[in-house]
């Protein structure tokens, strides 16, 4: 049976504060009517006694969880998932700090405060996340060293949780550094632990594009040995659509090899790619990728597609040739494919596309007069396309001829195709800006974008990138200088907040560098770091060992830092010091098994003018020693009660 302690108020607070900051981070993912439920209920057990049984009754917190818990079923529509179980597990520490009113029950909060903790990295892995866990967990630990000593100041407590949390520090990065790493997670994920992802899709619809056009959400990164190539040419490929049902554009068939279809020409670019999750195999490589690539694949479309889907943050080093020149013996099923058009979809747009392919001209001259059609057509950019109809092409192109980049490509594709020639719309990303903090390259989701290959006999596939014709500025200087004046731009890109950027760069460097050395820490960054430590060839049997060597000698630290501790430091154990002295030079020494109140007894025998002061002060040393321990002045009073003792 395990004893019944009353709660402090001192460990009470902390327990509170404890539990705030661990819901704190989790707000943004709890269903708000859970989050409301959670902080009602930990402002009134703020209010409530910190006594036993003064939390309420027991059946009334049952009903309070069962219903929470049917919520949730209802909200997430299961329990097993990430989503519901941290949702469950919020509600659950709420609840039992509710109940609490003993030592038992805060040390069961505490735990799952701690799970609750690990369980933000299942959302995020950014140095903010990491602070975050280590605020909760220096709470946490506080919590817990309130219980044993819950008369110390808090500035005390504090500390005392601030030195035990330093002491499981090193332990913590000889884990990191040293404990063998896997490729992927230790165990199986819930179905919705990738939910939430954003980014370009496998389909294109007009406006689909445009909705990524106000983030400022990172796509990737990519750091460059030299110079980055130019911004007109820093096309990043992502799906590559063919099929056309007169509305939406889709995959088509693709195979995947090893090696790409293609001969690198013209200057290189090597550069690691640092991709965040995005849920699909593509890896958004520059144009065109070269080489044998570590876990990817060439797909036939001229794609770079990893072997499993990134469902966390990825990195690749590779190589680009944006000169290299594609397809140029690409099969007549690609290109049948490339020219397939709905029966009967956006019949104006044919009749013009007929007009240009008159008099026989060639799929060069059919170019030429499609672009230039465009060109005087004077369309509009916009982030605010008007909605289309059925024949969305014929709407954009004759009725309001204001569209984003997957209006320009589709249309320009429609007509190409119309007039017989081979195209297809590619989408992806197009620029990205530097850091000049880090140097790294940064490509945000407003940068999606969509342009469009025309097939031309001896020239392979060729870009055209029919945005330009009406926004030229979108591929020479970005998203921001390419939309009129009034259009809404993303908040980090207007110029006013200037400032607020050059934090945003400073912050996004750090980042990069936590991405790169804590959450990159992989296999091969492991073995690299432990070879310049002198440790090459390491297996998992000798990282065990070096692993626990490393261990054993932090402990054997630990204790030879506790032992060298001189006793005498502590200003309780000084005075006593001074008092046994003082008693030795007039006889009465005290022996090495005899405690205060019998030395004092003793003392005040032999000193029985004395003897009042003599039982205090012993008294006063057990006390302060061996009790729970009284503020700060009590200390100093019974140093100085000490040094005015006058022994007859």
């Amino acid at each position: 049976m395990v004893r019944w302690f009353p709660l402090d108020h001192q460990s009470a607070r902390w327990l509170l504060a404890t539990a705030a900051a661990t819901l704190a981070p989790h707000a943004i993912h709890l269903p708000p009517w859970l989050l409301a439920i959670c902080a009602l209920l930990l402002a009134w057990r703020s209010q409530l006694p910190w006594q036993k049984g003064a939390a309420g009754h027991r059946v009334a917190i049952l009903f309070l969880a069962l219903g929470t818990a049917v919520g949730v079923r209802l909200h997430f529509g299961h329990f097993f998932g990430r989503d519901s179980g941290v949702a469950l597990l919020a509600a659950l520490l709420c609840l039992k700090v509710l109940e609490s009113s003993s030592a038992r029950d805060v040390r069961a909060c505490v735990l799952l405060s701690f799970f609750l903790q690990l369980g933000l990295f299942f959302y995020d892995q950014t140095p903010a996340i990491g602070a975050l866990a280590l605020v909760g967990s220096l709470l946490a630990i506080v919590t817990l060293t309130s219980l044993q000593d819950a008369a110390a100041p808090l500035a005390a407590q504090l500390r005392t949780g601030a030195l035990l949390l330093a002491q499981g520090l090193p332990f913590m990065i000889a884990l990191f550094v040293l404990f063998p790493r896997v490729q992927g997670p230790l165990w199986g994920l819930p179905a919705d632990a990738y939910a939430g992802r954003s980014g370009l899709s496998d389909s294109m619809t007009p406006g689909s594009i445009s909705q990524l056009g106000l983030s400022d959400a990172i796509a990737f990164r990519a750091a460059f040995r030299a110079a980055p190539p130019p911004r007109a040419q820093r096309y990043w490929r992502g799906p590559v659509l063919t099929t056309f049902d007169g509305q939406t554009w889709r995959p088509g068939s693709y195979t995947v090899a090893s090696q790409p279809s293609y001969r690198a020409a013209g200057p290189t670019y090597r550069y690691r790619l640092t991709l965040e999750p995005h849920g699909q195999n593509w890896l958004l490589a520059l144009d065109y990728p070269a080489g044998v690539v570590r876990g990817a694949r060439y797909a036939s479309d001229h794609r770079l597609l990893a072997d499993a889907p990134l469902r966390g943050r990825s990195r690749f080093d590779l190589v680009a040739t944006p000169s290299a020149l594609i397809g140029l013996d690409e099969n007549s099923a690609v290109l049948a494919a490339a020219r397939h058009l709905p029966p009967e979809s956006n019949p104006r747009a044919r009749a013009l596309a007929r007009k240009f392919a008159e008099s026989d001209a060639s799929p060069a001259v059919i170019l030429e007069r499609t672009l230039a059609h465009l060109r005087a057509s004077r369309l509009t950019y916009t982030l605010n396309p008007p909605r289309l109809g059925k024949h969305s092409v014929d709407g954009f192109l004759f009725d309001t001829r204001r569209g984003f980049c997957e209006h320009f490509s589709s249309a320009f594709v429609f007509l190409i195709r119309a007039a017989g020639v081979p195209s297809r719309v590619v989408t992806g990303y197009q620029g990205g800006e530097i850091n000049p903090i880090d140097g790294s390259l940064v490509v945000r989701q407003s940068d999606a974008h969509a342009w469009a290959e025309v097939w031309l006999a001896g020239r392979g596939w060729v870009r055209v990138d029919p945005t330009a014709l009406a926004a030229p500025l979108r591929i020479e200087a970005g998203l921001g200088a390419a939309l009129p004046e009034g259009e809404p731009l993303p908040f980090m890109r207007r110029t006013q907040f200037a400032w607020l950027l050059a934090v945003r760069n400073q912050w996004e460097a750090a980042s990069h560098t936590w991405n790169q050395w804590v959450l990159g820490y992989n296999p091969d960054r492991q073995r690299e770091l432990l070879a310049r430590l002198g440790f090459p060839g390491t297996d998992w049997q000798a990282l065990t060992v070096l692993l626990g060597a490393t261990g054993a000698g932090l402990m054997l630290l630990l204790f030879a830092g506790a032992f060298l501790q001189r006793n005498t430091a502590d200003r309780l154990d000084r005075a006593w010091s001074a008092f046994c002295r003082k008693l030795a030079k007039r006889g009465v020494a005290r022996q090495p098994w005899e405690g205060p109140v019998d030395y004092g007894v003793r003392a005040a025998n032999a000193f029985p003018r004395q003897a009042a002061a003599l039982h205090a002060i012993a008294a006063n040393y057990a006390r302060l020693r061996y009790g729970p321990l009284a503020e700060p002045g009590a200390v100093l009073e019974l140093y100085r009660r000490i040094r005015r003792l006058k022994l007859q």
